[in-house]
């Protein structure tokens, strides 16, 4: 079963629903899209795209309850879906009951799949018996702040959750992607439901580290093939988008915060700072660091195929990346963190 929270969608609902309903999958494949209490036409373009392709009885749209306290809004439509979804319309499946799916398919109401990518999550799953199968999905770069900035977020996710150490039985590095999360339904079971991460602001990689804890194995990949489309216009809409989570990545902590900021500044700026330095070893090792980034970088600017002249750049993207992270903690401790869809998610700061 897909499941699909979408809050304010209606801009993107429609491709998403199509990507998903022209599945090529040999199985049965069920749709639940959880209208989150959206003020635009979210519901009825699911619902008009899901009939227009004649899947109307494989779709169903069904309307998040009141947000419960102590949940995070996505975690609870997930939660949602999962509890309402399914065909209730007994015609549907020639009369039967409908049977609890194997698998849950998590992703976004901004997503657009490729046909095959519940086949090959579900091949990946089974060959490996992984309970947590992940895909990446590719991010707009088309935009001016986009091509500046997005390679720069998929470089630092990686850092952080680096697919090897995801995939490692013997560590603890837990991480997925939330636009496209394959999950067994016996393993949800086994953590205890999405009750496990109510809380969470970054729910994905949540899910993923309860998955691993209970002794589940998680596989995290990269694609292509399906694509985001949500667009990035603005700059500020980016600094946005890093300042929802990133406080909550260094646990809240103003020691974390401070040594964060500390570090992207020796690491990524100072190097430049050396470059007018008196002294000519400085220079030339700061020189030396500056290529040694730009190279580090160069994969991920070519794996969004953009010209290899953005790879130079990363002293001043990891610069507006420690600002996003900086105003990421005075959100949260002014209350207002975690903002997501006109919701601050975040506990409030003291």
């Amino acid at each position: 079963m897909a499941i699909v929270p979408a809050r304010n969608e209606a801009g993107t609902i429609g491709r998403a629903v199509a990507s998903l309903v022209e599945q090529d999958y040999p199985g049965e494949l069920l749709l639940t899209v959880v209208d989150d209490h959206s003020e635009d036409a979210t519901a009825a373009i699911a619902r008009q795209v899901a009939e227009a392709s004649g899947a109307g009885k494989r779709v169903k749209i069904v309307t998040a309850s009141a947000l419960a306290a102590g949940w995070t809004g996505k975690v609870w439509a997930l939660k949602e879906g999962v509890s309402k979804g399914g065909v209730t319309d007994s015609d549907a499946l020639g009369g039967a009951a409908a049977e609890a799916p194997s698998f849950y398919w998590f992703t976004d109401a901004d997503v657009s799949h490729a046909p095959d990518t519940l086949w090959r999550l579900v091949v990946r799953a089974a060959r490996h018996d992984l309970d947590l199968t992940s895909l990446m999905v590719l991010l707009q770069a088309k935009t001016l702040p986009e091509r500046a900035l997005i390679p720069a977020f998929l470089y630092f996710f990686l850092m952080l959750y680096p697919p090897q150490w995801i995939a490692d039985e013997e560590l603890s590095t837990a991480g997925a992607a939330g636009g496209c999360i394959l999950l067994r339904r016996e393993t949800l079971s086994r953590i205890g439901g999405l009750a496990a991460i109510r809380g969470e602001v970054i729910d994905d990689c949540a899910l993923a580290k309860a998955v691993k804890a209970s002794g589940g194995k998680v596989w995290m990949g990269l694609t292509r093939k399906s694509t985001s489309l949500r667009v990035y216009g603005r700059f500020a809409e980016i600094r946005d988008l890093i300042a929802r989570t990133a406080f909550t990545q260094l646990r809240y902590s103003a020691l974390l915060l401070a040594g964060t900021l500390a570090g992207m500044f020796l690491t990524y700026v100072a190097p430049l700072v050396l470059l007018f330095a008196h002294d000519s070893t400085a220079r030339i090792l700061g020189f030396a660091s500056w290529l040694l980034m730009s190279l580090s970088f160069l994969p991920t600017v070519r794996f969004y195929r953009l010209s290899p002249f953005w790879a130079p750049f990363l002293p001043l993207i990891a610069l507006f990346y420690t600002y996003g992270s900086w105003l990421s903690a005075v959100r949260f401790w002014m209350g207002k963190g975690g903002q997501w869809k006109g919701r601050a998610q975040a506990p409030k700061g003291v």
